[in-house]
């Protein structure tokens, strides 16, 4: 299954410079938030395959004018074509918003999700928008990762856990790609594209 993932800035690739031979193999469109709504409902008008979504840090127009023809997956499991994927949006607190959380926020959400965890029996993607705590986060307090993502790999072993938040152009440190134990950490920092086996 090839996966588009998407995060933080607009490709030009894909919207300025659009044609639809560019999605036509793609299989499945992920966004870690942060992006205009109207630039994923374009994207929903020529994807012929669904475009899941969790909110950024920045995304509270999506309150007003949410992106059409996609789908929100903030605290659910998602299973497409058999694969689980758990959507948690959202960034550490600091300041004001609608999408930030605090370390203790963001635990008890997940804490909420435990039937769901039991009945999917876990999941395969970790969708969010924040790293994990210490697991190639920022080291500002606007970066931080959250507790919670590490306690979940830790648990669960999903094969991926894919972000934004981090922009590759924040230092020469940022790599497209990491491993956390049994995971792959993926940065989709404006667009990637995986190969999900």
């Amino acid at each position: 299954m090839k996966i588009l993932v998407l995060a933080d800035e607009e490709s030009r690739y894909y919207w300025d410079f659009f044609s639809k031979d560019k999605i036509e193999d793609i299989d499945l469109i992920l966004s870690c938030g942060d992006l205009k709504p109207e630039y994923l409902s374009f994207l929903a008008t020529y994807a012929k395959v669904p475009i899941l979504y969790v909110h950024g840090n920045h995304d509270d127009c999506y309150d007003e004018t949410p992106p059409d023809g996609c789908i929100c997956i903030e605290d659910q499991i998602y299973v497409y074509e058999g694969v689980r994927i758990l959507g948690l949006g959202g960034s550490i607190r600091y300041k004001n918003g609608n999408y930030q959380y605090t370390q203790k926020e963001m635990k008890a959400r997940v804490r909420k999700l435990w039937l769901r965890l039991k009945w999917h029996k876990g999941f395969d993607i970790l969708l969010t928008h924040s790293p994990a705590y210490h697991v190639y986060d920022g080291e500002d307090k606007v970066h931080e990762g959250f507790e919670a993502f590490v306690e979940l790999m830790d648990k669960y072993s999903p094969k991926y856990f894919i972000h934004g938040h981090i922009h590759m152009n924040y230092g020469t440190n940022n790599k497209r790609e990491r491993v956390y134990k049994e995971t792959r950490v993926i940065n989709a920092y404006e667009r990637y594209i995986i190969e999900y086996k």
